[in-house]
């Protein structure tokens, strides 16, 4: 039994022990947890403090930036307050002169009016006067009329209209040599001018003749060589024609063929090419298209050569690749036996030179006067006439647009809208109308003298006309009872008119228009 007891006593005791123990830890884990929050509520109260102290030191910096600003704006209204002060100042005192100043206007102006008043009176005491004078002048006007009508036996309508028509004839007479003369003058001064400013373009210009022929006829050896040329069953001919693009002639002249196309370049290539295949003998298919091929390649390069000479002669740099080479074509076209590239050259030469003498931009009248005639490069492939295709064309490869309005107002299609255009259209007449630069066939000369004649004859009153001078001339005689001097002078600038617009011809026309009168008288 002693055994038990002592067991119930140990765990009475344990359990004592452990009590007591649980009880300790119970209180030190208080007072830990206390701690710690104490520690936490003065970390909290730190932050608080210093956050709140932050936002007292930011208020009060925001306080003295606002009280520092109110202070700088109230400093400046009053400035401008001060200012304005002044100005009202100054106005008051201007207004204060302005009212002085009327207030003497007023006193003059009433002095004025006093003696506009006795002025007044004045005249109508004069006027009083003038109507009794003027009602006796009616009186004896009436008297003298009717003494008038009485003693010439006309009415007063009848010699009104008498002395009208008088007054209008001699009238009509001094305008038309008033007329006449200013338009002689006018001509004088400025044919004098224009020719002096050619005359000085043109020395320094010095240039070449451009006149040459570009040949179709082949000369061959013999005419042995015909047969060759045609080949067996026309093979060769067929061959040719057909990969050059142009028509071979081949007749009964001897020693000779002709090469035909509306294409130069073509023609240029088919020529070159029957010269080599004739010079070498050999002749058949796959030698011809052996040297075409060569005789284009030559041509094109020619044609680059061509181009790049042109430009560095005119002294017109920066031209598009394209119208280089549009320009390279130009030296196998002519017009009137003219080579169309050298003529460009030539025009820009002298637009260039021209411009100098007026004073208008040289650079912008040498590309015009080298592009003027560039449509000419296609224009049997493109509708239209070679000014408006030339035009686009220069507009398409950005040229700029006061040198496509000389290219295209150079015939007077478009208008010319700078001194520049009107410099290269007289360039262009110069270059075409001097001494050995065109040659014109039989056929055209004789068109043209009878369109000049029709033309003249489609007026009224025109009697007979005539073109001389080899169509520089056009001598007009007029109905003297249906035409006047005064419309001799509008007829004759009319029919010039109607000649420019009408034809295209080198140089200029010359239109005199002759009224003559004649009195014939018989003695018996």
């Amino acid at each position: 039994m002693r055994p038990n007891l002592v067991l119930s006593v140990s765990v009475l005791v344990a359990l004592v022990v452990g009590g007591v123990a649980g009880y300790l830890i119970r209180q030190w884990l208080y007072y830990q947890a206390v701690g710690a929050l104490e520690a936490m509520k003065k970390r909290l109260l730190a932050a608080a403090e210093k956050q709140a102290h932050d936002v007292v030191l930011t208020a009060r910096e925001q306080a003295q930036k606002m009280r520092a600003k109110l202070e700088q704006e109230s400093e400046e209204r009053r400035a401008s307050w001060r200012q304005d002060e002044k100005r009202l100042h100054k106005d008051e005192a201007r207004l204060h002169q302005e009212a002085d100043r009327v207030q003497q206007r007023r006193e003059q102006l009433d002095q004025r009016f006093e003696g506009l008043e006795q002025r007044i009176s004045q005249l109508n005491k004069r006027q009083s006067t003038l109507d009794k004078q003027r009602n006796e002048l009616q009186q004896l006007e009436a008297q003298q009329r009717q003494e008038l009508e009485r003693v010439a036996n006309l009415s007063l309508e009848e010699a009104r209209d008498i002395l009208l028509e008088q007054v209008a004839a001699d009238v009509r007479q001094d305008m038309a040599r008033v007329m006449r003369e200013e338009v002689e003058r006018a001509e004088e001064e400025s044919e004098d001018e224009a020719r002096k400013i050619i005359t000085v373009a043109i020395q320094r210009l010095a240039s070449e003749q451009v006149a040459e022929i570009t040949t179709r006829n082949i000369e061959i050896p013999s005419d042995d060589l015909k047969g060759r040329i045609i080949g067996r069953g026309g093979r060769n001919i067929r061959l040719f024609e057909q990969k050059a693009g142009v028509d071979v002639i081949v007749d009964d002249t001897p020693e000779m063929i002709t090469i035909s196309s509306f294409n130069p370049i073509r023609r240029e290539v088919a020529a070159r090419a029957m010269h080599q295949l004739v010079a070498d003998g050999r002749i058949h298919p796959a030698r011809i298209e052996t040297i075409l091929g060569k005789a284009e390649q030559e041509v094109e390069k020619i044609i680059r050569e061509e181009g790049e000479r042109a430009v560095y002669e005119a002294e017109v740099p920066g031209l598009n690749k394209e119208l280089r080479k549009l320009l390279g074509q130009l030296h196998f076209r002519t017009s009137y036996g003219q080579n169309q590239l050298l003529h460009s050259i030539e025009v820009a030469k002298l637009s260039s030179l021209l411009a100098a003498e007026t004073g208008a931009s040289e650079e912008i009248a040498r590309a015009g006067g080298l592009l003027h005639d560039i449509g000419k490069a296609v224009d049997f492939e493109v509708e239209g006439t070679h000014a408006a295709i030339g035009a686009d064309l220069a507009r398409r490869y950005g040229v700029s647009d006061i040198v496509v309005n000389c290219i295209e107002a150079h015939h007077h299609e478009a208008e010319q809208l700078s001194l520049e255009a009107v410099l290269v259209e007289a360039a262009d007449a110069i270059s075409s109308a001097r001494p050995g630069a065109r040659r014109e066939s039989l056929e055209h000369y004789i068109k043209r003298i009878r369109t000049l004649e029709e033309i003249a004859h489609s007026f009224r009153g025109v009697k007979t006309a005539y073109a001389i001078q080899a169509g520089r001339e056009v001598r007009i005689i007029v109905r003297p009872d249906h035409v006047d001097d005064l419309a001799a002078i509008r007829l004759s600038r009319d029919i010039a008119r109607k000649i420019e617009d009408s034809l295209q011809y080198p140089g200029k026309i010359k239109v005199t228009v002759i009224r003559e009168t004649r009195a014939v008288g018989y003695a018996k």
